[in-house]
């Protein structure tokens, strides 16, 4: 039985609108310039690859050929074969991303033949002004869309929120979203890279050219009848749950251990985003996890307990 974790190399982005918090948070030497840590993903071009024990040198992908359904779980196993079904990232805006949208499955699927995104954003730290952007204050048309794209006042329509650490914001396929400047965030997502540029504030690229837009393919990826408001409120320690995932956000105080999975058929992935904690297996074995790194744990580790001084996210699907 698979009964070990897995830690892979991260992909480090570079960015227009990355900062210099990814690199310390992660323990690693210092690079400017980085938006994005993704930390698990089976996006082409970018698959994850094991960094130590038995298994090193192996990818993500090749990882759940040799293991199937006793690394994904059954049910996910038969739902999405050898493609692992999330992204799992840091990002650090020092700048506003670009305003946009991503497609649901059924246009992703009929666009590009792959799945689309749904995600959530889970703020770790947060600058004083920073602020996040997620749906329309109010209901706006596809015509009102077009007229406000035109004239550069569609951010006058998008909803405004000051994002606090501990802060958790959902966002699914068709919603019109922006990180704003000063977040430092932990997101969770389907499998894909399909985005939509609707806005990105006149700005030019490192080779002085305007970023491309999409307009006509964000309108009809866009869900204009989502509620604006895509702040949640935690259910016990959940933080965020769909279809495609299920977060907790767990506060791990004065060495005391506390359950965080048990019997669910599926991989769990612990982030640490402060602290340090020690997992301990169903066999009796523990893994340690400091601020920064992320574990993908088998389904056949169904029961894991954690101690120590941290916060953690344990993701499942």
């Amino acid at each position: 039985m698979l009964n070990i974790p897995f830690h892979f190399s991260p992909y480090l982005k570079p960015v227009i609108w990355g900062g210099n918090r990814i690199a310390p948070f992660k323990g690693l030497p210092d690079a400017d310039g980085i938006g994005e840590s993704w930390e698990i993903s089976a996006v082409e071009g970018h698959v994850s690859v094991v960094d130590s024990g038995p298994y090193a040198g192996k990818t993500l992908t090749e990882l759940i050929e040799i293991f199937g359904a006793e690394l994904l779980g059954e049910e996910n196993y038969q739902l999405y074969g050898t493609k692992f079904p999330l992204l799992i990232k840091f990002i650090d805006a020092q700048a506003d991303l670009s305003v946009q949208v991503h497609p649901n499955d059924s246009l992703a699927l009929q666009r590009h033949g792959c799945k689309g995104k749904t995600e959530m954003w889970h703020v770790i730290s947060s600058s004083p002004d920073a602020k996040i952007y997620a749906g329309f204050r109010s209901r706006v048309t596809p015509d009102e869309y077009e007229r406000k794209i035109a004239d550069d006042t569609i951010m006058e329509v998008v909803d405004c929120f000051s994002p606090l650490p501990g802060d958790t914001f959902f966002i699914p396929a068709g919603c019109i979203h922006a990180i704003g400047a000063g977040c430092f965030i932990a997101e969770i997502q389907q499998s894909s890279d399909i985005t939509y540029r609707i806005y990105d504030y006149g700005r030019r690229d490192s080779d002085g050219r305007h970023r491309e837009l999409h307009t006509d393919l964000a309108k009809d990826a866009i869900d204009f009848s989502l509620k604006s408001c895509c702040k949640t409120e935690p259910v016990g320690a959940c933080v965020a749950e769909c279809d495609h995932f299920k977060v907790q956000r767990v506060e791990l105080t004065d060495g005391a251990e506390r359950l965080i999975a048990d019997r669910r058929d599926s991989f769990t992935v612990v982030m640490c985003i402060d602290g340090h904690a020690r997992i301990n297996h169903p066999d009796g074995s523990c893994s340690e996890i400091g601020r920064g790194n992320t574990l993908l744990f088998p389904a056949t580790m169904r029961r894991l307990s954690a101690c120590g001084e941290a916060i953690l996210l344990v993701v499942q699907c």
